[in-house]
C-alpha cells in the first residue's frame, strides 16, 4: 500500500495500543495468582500507576477469597465502577503523587508497612507493584523527614541518573523500600506480582524493590550523590553518612521465602506490537526493550537507522517498522519548558530526520503520562519541521528548552488516551513506508 499521513497515523497508533493491552492487569494478572492460603489471611498491599487496575484483577480472579489491604496509586488513576466488577474496595485504592512525592503516598506507604506486622506464618501477604511505585511508596528514614525527602527527589528527576542508579539513592532513604516491607512481614509468605516499567526487568529496581533484598549499599549511594554532584538537605546528607541502617541484602532470612512473578514486562509489549505491525503488513525488527541514554541522543539515533532503511534497506527495507523501550533521562540545565521523554527523543528523531519522506514515527510512554503533560506523547511526520516553521516555531529552540510537549501540542500532534493504568515504559515506533 501507499503510505500516507492518515494511514500512518493510524497504523502507529493501532501498535501503541497493542502494546498497552499486553500489559492490562485485569487480562494478564490472574494467570499468575498463586493459590491462596487453606488457612490463615489474605493481605493485599501494593504501589504504582498500575496498582488500582491490579487490585481489581485479584478481586475479579478471587471473587470468594476473603481479602484486605489497601494499595496506592497515583491521583486519578483509579478504576471507573464498571457494571461487572465484584463488589469494590475489599481492597481500598489509596492517592499519591508522582513523580514528586506526597504525604498521602507517605501516609499510605506506613499504612500498608503497619498492615503486614504482625502476621503468620500460616498468612500471604499479596504485593502487587508497578512503575511509579518509588514515588508513591515514599516513606521516610528515621530522621529525614517528607520535604527533605522531596527535594531529595527533584534532585534526582533533574540529574539525569537512569532509574536504576536513582532507586539506589532512594532505597537508603527509605522506611519501605530495598526489602523492608518483606522482612517487615516476615514470617507470613509474600508473593509479588509485578508490571516491569525498567530496563532489564530487574526486581531491584521496580518501584525500588520493596520485597526484594537489596544488593546496593550506602557507599554507593553516597558515591552516586557525589558524581551526580547533587545538592541534597544536611539530614539527608547525614543520614547516607551515618550508614546506620543498611537495606536487607541478598541471604536475608525474612525474606529466604518471598517469591516473585512478573506480570507484564516492555518486551512482552513490544512482541504484542511487533504481531500486530504483521497484520498491517509491515516487517517489525524489535530493537531492544532498554534502551537507555538521553532522550534527544536515543532520538538521533534511532533517526540515522530509521533513514539507512529508508534509503539503503539496511537493517531491514520497508515496508517496516522499528521497535523499542526502555527509559531514556532527561538533563536539565537550566529552564526548562513542557518537556517529556517520550516527546523528546520524537522531537531528537524529527531533527535527524530532516523532513525525509516516507518515514513516520510514535514515541509514547505506555501509562498514558509524558513528563509532566496530559499527553502520552507523540507522532512526527514527514511535514513536522515544515509545519512548525509554517507556525512560526524553532525546533531545535524547543528542543534545546526542553519544550517539546510544547511544540507538538501546537502542531495537533499530541497521543492523548489519559492514565492507562498500566506501565511498562516507554514505547517506540518507526514506520518506513
Amino acid at each position: 500500500m501507499a503510505w500516507t499521513d492518515e494511514t500512518a497515523r493510524a497504523a502507529l497508533l493501532r501498535l501503541f495500543q497493542a502494546g498497552v493491552a499486553a500489559a492490562d492487569p485485569l487480562v494478564v494478572l490472574a494467570a499468575h495468582l498463586p493459590e491462596p492460603p487453606r488457612a490463615g489471611r489474605v493481605v493485599v498491599v501494593g504501589c504504582g500507576k498500575a496498582a488500582a487496575k491490579m487490585a481489581l484483577a485479584v478481586e475479579r480472579a478471587w471473587p470468594d477469597v476473603p481479602l484486605a489491604g489497601l494499595v496506592v496509586a497515583p491521583h486519578g488513576a483509579d478504576v471507573p465502577d464498571v457494571p461487572d466488577a465484584p463488589p469494590r474496595r475489599r481492597v481500598r485504592v489509596a492517592f499519591g503523587a508522582h513523580p514528586r512525592p506526597d504525604a498521602g503516598g507517605a501516609a499510605a506507604a506506613a499504612e500498608m508497612l503497619a498492615m503486614v506486622q504482625g502476621l503468620s506464618a500460616d498468612d500471604l501477604v499479596l504485593f502487587l507493584v508497578s512503575g511509579g511505585g518509588s514515588s508513591l511508596s515514599t516513606l521516610p528514614a528515621p530522621g529525614v523527614t517528607l520535604e527533605e525527602l522531596i527535594a531529595v527527589n527533584s534532585a534526582l528527576l533533574n540529574s539525569g541518573a537512569p532509574i536504576g542508579e536513582m532507586n539506589c539513592i532512594r532505597k537508603h532513604l527509605s522506611a519501605f523500600s530495598g526489602g523492608r516491607l518483606a522482612a517487615a512481614a516476615f514470617p507470613a509468605r509474600v508473593v509479588t506480582l509485578a508490571i516491569s516499567d525498567v530496563p532489564g526487568d530487574d526486581p531491584a529496581v521496580i518501584a525500588s524493590g520493596p520485597t526484594v533484598a537489596d544488593p546496593s549499599t550506602f557507599a554507593e549511594a553516597r558515591a552516586l550523590v557525589a558524581h551526580y554532584r547533587m545538592a541534597l538537605p544536611p539530614a539527608v546528607v547525614a543520614h547516607l553518612a551515618a550508614g546506620a541502617e543498611e537495606s536487607p541484602k541478598p541471604g536475608d532470612p525474612r525474606l529466604a521465602g518471598a517469591e516473585l512473578r512478573m506480570v507484564a514486562t516492555p518486551l512482552l509489549a513490544l512482541r504484542a506490537m511487533a504481531a500486530e505491525a504483521r497484520t498491517l503488513g509491515l516487517a517489525p525488527l524489535v530493537l531492544g526493550d532498554a534502551l537507555e541514554g538521553e532522550a534527544r541522543e536515543l532520538g538521533k539515533a534511532l533517526g540515522g537507522i530509521a533513514l539507512s532503511a529508508s534509503l539503503h534497506g539496511e537493517p531491514l527495507p520497508g515496508p517496516c517498522v522499528l521497535l523499542s523501550g526502555g527509559e531514556t533521562t532527561v538533563t536539565i540545565n537550566g529552564p526548562a519548558g513542557e518537556g517529556g521523554r517520550g516527546t523528546e527523543c520524537l522531537l531528537g528523531l524529527a531533527l535527524a530526520l530532516g523532513e525525509a519522506p516516507g518515514i513516520w514515527a510514535l514515541c509514547c510512554d505506555t501509562d498514558g503520562i509524558d513528563g509532566k503533560s496530559e499527553a502520552a506523547g507523540a507522532i512526527c511526520t514527514p511535514s513536522t519541521l515544515s509545519r512548525a516553521r509554517a507556525l512560526g516555531l524553532d525546533s531545535r529552540a524547543a528542543l534545546a528548552g526542553h519544550d517539546s510537549t510544547g511544540l507538538f501540542r501546537r502542531l495537533g500532534d499530541l497521543v492523548v488516551t489519559g492514565p492507562t493504568l498500566t506501565n511498562v515504559n516507554d514505547v517506540r515506533a518507526v514506520l518506513i513506508g
